[in-house]
Order: structure tokens, then C-alpha cells, then sequence
């Protein structure tokens, strides 16, 4: 029984495995050949200062999505810390490209609406991948829609600057998750989607994650 309950509960995370692994094989290989090798070009030739500074700015408009998620969870406490993360990144960090606030212990919270969907108690829903955007369930994907009317690229009316803001955060956040491929062992579709429900589970219930045993 042991043995066959990890296989169950994949199951029934995943029904849709199939259809998913056709789509991951899909988003894999467009990585393998266009994003990735923009991702290590872009790192090979932006100093180090300036990449963290071009994140930092992506991760200050962010957190108007997090306060608003905040406010809508209720943690006010929170939503305190991130209106005065994005006050203090805002100005004296110079639009977010120095993180002044995480200085000052101000630290990044990390709230979606999928996770605030969690939090109202709807379920995570089957796992699905999704194309060129990557591993989701039903309800993270449901959440992606409210949340990008808080992104800045639904405002911004001039196409070639919102095309290219769009493209240079998507190369940046590649860029940052070269190092963590070296995690991955086995199975790349399962070890994916394992550590992706992983993770969103500990962020959904704020670390208090229940022991199964």
C-alpha cells in the first residue's frame, strides 16, 4: 500500500499527464533552443550589478501584486511591509533598482491569487502545463488573469516598449534559474512537477505544511 500510494496521489494530481507531458516536451525544447542560450548570453554579458539591479526593479513591481493579495488575505501586517517596500524601493532605490528596503529588514513577501484562491479554500485543482508558460494547476492558472491587470504591461500603450519591458523580464528571470537546473535528477517532466505543487503548497499555507505521517 505504501508503495503504491505515491503513484495514487500522482494520479490524481496529474490526470491530465498525457496531455502535459506533450506540452512540457514542447515548452522544453523551445528553452533548450532560443530561451536558454538568450538567458546565458544575457548573463554572460550583463555585469553582475546591473542584472541584480534589473531584477530588483521587476521584483518592486511585483509587490503591488503581493499588497494587493495581502489585502485581500487579510494580513495586514503584511501589506504594511510591502506598501513601505515599494514606497522606500520606489524612491530612494531609484525605482526599485536597489533593494534598499530588504536593507532596511523589510524582507519580500510572496502572494499570488492562486494562492489567495487557496487561502479562501478553493482546492489546487488538477496539475497542468501549460505552453510557454510552464507548470500550473487549474486554479494557479485561473489566478495569472487577476493578477497581470496589476502588471504594468496591460497599461503601457506604446507596443515596442511594453514588448520589449515584456521580453527582457522574461530573459531575466531565466537568467536566474540557470543555477537551479543542476537540482534536477531523474524523471525532468515529474521532478518539475513535484517540486512545483511542493512549492506552492508551502507558499499557500505560509510554511505550516502538514505532516502526512
Amino acid at each position: 500500500m505504501a508503495l503504491g500510494a505515491p503513484v495514487l496521489q500522482a494520479a490524481e494530481e496529474d490526470p491530465w499527464e498525457g496531455f502535459n507531458r506533450a506540452v512540457f516536451r514542447f515548452n522544453d525544447t523551445l528553452d533548450t533552443y532560443t530561451l536558454k542560450p538568450l538567458a546565458k548570453g544575457y548573463q554572460k554579458v550583463t555585469p553582475t550589478f546591473l542584472e541584480d539591479g534589473i531584477g530588483n526593479v521587476f521584483r518592486n513591481l511585483d509587490d503591488v501584486v503581493v499588497l494587493t493579495n495581502d489585502l485581500l488575505q487579510g494580513k495586514v501586517h503584511e501589506a504594511g511591509i510591502d506598501t513601505s517596500r515599494i514606497l522606500f524601493n520606489t524612491t530612494f532605490g531609484l525605482l526599485g533598482f536597489f533593494d534598499v528596503a530588504t536593507r532596511m529588514g523589510l524582507q519580500k513577501n510572496d502572494e499570488d491569487f492562486g494562492q489567495t484562491l487557496g487561502v479562501w479554500g478553493l482546492g489546487n485543482g488538477p496539475y497542468v502545463v501549460l505552453p510557454l508558460l510552464g507548470p500550473s494547476t487549474v486554479r494557479d492558472a485561473a489566478g495569472r488573469v487577476p493578477d497581470s491587470f496589476l502588471q504594468p504591461y496591460p497599461h503601457i500603450d506604446h507596443v515596442p516598449t511594453r514588448n520589449v519591458t515584456r521580453g527582457v523580464e522574461v530573459v531575466d528571470t531565466r537568467a536566474e534559474l540557470l543555477s537551479a537546473e543542476k537540482m534536477i535528477t531523474g524523471d525532468k517532466y515529474i521532478f518539475v512537477r513535484n517540486a512545483y505543487l511542493q512549492n506552492r503548497e508551502f507558499r499557500t499555507l505560509d510554511g505550516q505544511v502538514e505532516d502526512d505521517f
